[in-house]
């Protein structure tokens, strides 16, 4: 049974990888495409609106809360001091890359969403 338990957690870690992968994927081109039709419809200069820097800074959030996840996921299989520490290193990471994310997007957000 722990074998089993052990397969969905590597099969369920990748497939939210995967997920993160493509929210980041997708968010990049959505944020690229506005932006590309942002400057060319004015002539203000290659600042990107408030908007755009918004809606991609919320997708990568989530995927980084997404790659966190996988994460634990993985080393809830192979709990060794190693690998314990290694995901210590990493949460810590991107717990700090989502918290200032967070707060340029608070600061950002004229309504405070």
């Amino acid at each position: 049974m722990e074998i089993i338990i052990k397969e969905i957690a590597v099969y369920a870690a990748q497939f939210i990888e995967l997920l993160a992968v493509i929210v980041i994927l997708f968010s990049s081109v959505k944020a690229i495409v506005h932006y590309l039709k942002d400057i060319s419809r004015k002539s203000t200069g290659f600042l990107p609106h408030i908007s755009i820097r918004l809606n991609l800074g919320k997708s990568l959030a989530i995927a980084l809360e997404l790659l966190l996840g996988a994460d634990i996921l993985k080393t809830a299989i192979a709990p060794g001091w190693t690998e314990i520490g290694q995901l210590a290193a990493i949460a810590t990471l991107r717990t700090a890359l989502n918290y200032f994310l967070e707060r340029e997007l608070k600061n950002s957000n004229p309504k405070g969403e």
